[in-house]
């Protein structure tokens, strides 16, 4: 039984290795930038502990020396796939991790590298070459070399991984959009299969100064990829849309101009240009790793998840759809009352509810700026707890007071009140779905 460090213990592939490790009987400190992990809060075990680590600034050795005391092994499990703020490919795949085996190594301390497979001598992108520069400081050093291993999986797919959750979305469209002709090749390998073979790597010193490639039984194209994970899913048979490579380059330059901004976006020129290189590599040394094949993407979800896996899916673009639609009923209402409706008709209305004279003009388009207000908020709003409380007491107070002063538009042939109930439904749903 080990004492294992893990860096990065709060995100996908560290959450797993702590579950997975700790499992197998290791003692297992946990090394995040909060307290405690939110995917294994509730693992009630004695043998995990925690401690605050920061890789944006954590750059001297000296402070992971002093984390090291009674650890036989380090994982270093922290990646970002696109940089925001200070969060930066330099700072947490390279600087920090420098830092790191640079104290492991004063210590005599074993470490299990997560890199990621296409990190080599014909690395492009800032992502993997910052990870290449990381993977090739631990192997420099002697002392590491002989003790230590590179672990470089293929895209990984499983249960919380933002990759898993694209493409099981993308997959479940009813139309799939396919960049270029989708003949892309990778080898996605299970995260089961990914902390299984990490675990032999804790456990064996076999493989010293290796850099091992974790992948799936076999290379795909990520047009029978998606096609697979629809049938996963047991949705019908797949159909595509092919988009010129030259229209989904423009687009990944556009949405990497978002991504730097806001952190987030599908496709950016970066992972584009990783997808069209390839992901792939001989699954001999995860075999032996595992005893066995691992498993291939029809077997990625036991029947007893498919349901689940499915519903997660269209909830994903539905939740989508449901946010622009229930948008564009704000920026229409707001529209329509600023002066496509005769603005004499709604003062009129107005009148009804007993609101005349200069409150008249303030009560219309302070109405209209705020159903407009409401529409970008719906749309870009990054927490929106809060603004589906507004609106739903928003619409109750409308229908509150049209019920009052105005109680015929309930019989009314179009049914303007009736159908604010599916919005509140709407609402209601986008609420439960975003507080999870």
């Amino acid at each position: 039984m080990s004492t294992i460090l893990i860096t990065g213990a709060s995100g996908f592939i560290g959450s797993h290795l702590v579950m997975a490790l700790a499992a197998a009987g290791h003692r297992i400190v946990c090394a995040t930038r909060r307290s405690q992990p939110e995917d294994i809060k509730d693992l009630k075990e004695s043998r995990l502990t925690y401690i605050a680590a920061d890789f944006t600034r954590d750059f001297d050795t000296e402070i992971w020396k002093k984390r090291l005391a009674g650890i036989d092994v380090v994982i270093n499990a922290v990646g970002i796939l696109r940089e925001h703020g200070s969060q930066t490919f330099q700072a947490l795949h390279d600087r920090a991790p420098r830092a790191l085996f640079a104290a492991c190594e004063a210590a005599s301390v074993k470490v299990v590298q997560i890199s990621a497979l296409g990190a080599d001598e014909n690395a492009r992108s800032r992502y993997h070459l910052s990870k290449k520069a990381a993977d090739d400081a631990l192997l420099a050093s002697s002392n590491n070399r002989t003790r230590s291993v590179v672990v470089q999986p293929s895209l990984v797919y499983g249960q919380g991984g933002t990759s898993a959750q694209l493409f099981n979305l993308i997959a479940s469209l009813p139309v799939i959009p396919l960049p270029g002709s989708g003949d892309q090749r990778i080898q996605p390998i299970h995260i089961d299969d990914l902390t299984q073979a990490v675990v032999m790597l804790v456990e064996t010193d076999r493989y010293p100064g290796q850099r091992i490639s974790l992948v799936g039984p076999e290379p795909i194209t990520f047009r029978d990829y998606l096609g697979e994970l629809r049938q996963l899913m047991g949705l019908n048979p797949a159909r595509f849309l092919p988009v010129p490579a030259g229209f989904v380059e423009f687009s990944a330059r556009c949405s990497g101009q978002l991504s730097q901004r806001f952190g987030k976006g599908l496709l950016d020129l970066e992972t584009w240009q990783m997808l069209q290189r390839g992901n792939i590599a001989d699954p001999a040394l995860t075999r032996i790793l595992l005893g066995r094949n691992p498993r291939p993407v029809r077997e990625f979800a036991s029947k007893w998840e498919v349901k689940a896996l499915r519903l997660s899916a269209l909830l994903d673009w539905l939740q989508i759809v449901l946010r622009v639609s229930l948008a564009a009923v704000w920026f229409v209402a707001g529209a329509v009352s600023m002066g496509i409706y005769p603005v004499e008709e709604s003062y009129a209305l107005l009148a009804r509810v007993g609101i005349t004279g200069s409150l008249a003009p303030i009560a219309l388009y302070g109405a209209a700026a705020m159903d407009i207000a409401f529409g970008f908020g719906t749309l870009f709003l990054r927490n929106r707890r809060l603004l589906w409380i507004a609106q739903v007491a928003l619409i109750g107070v409308y229908m509150a007071a049209i019920t009052l002063f105005l109680p015929e538009f309930w019989l009314h042939p179009f049914g303007p009140l009736i159908k604010n109930l599916p919005i509140l439904a709407v609402i209601l749903l986008l609420y439960e779905l975003e507080k999870r």
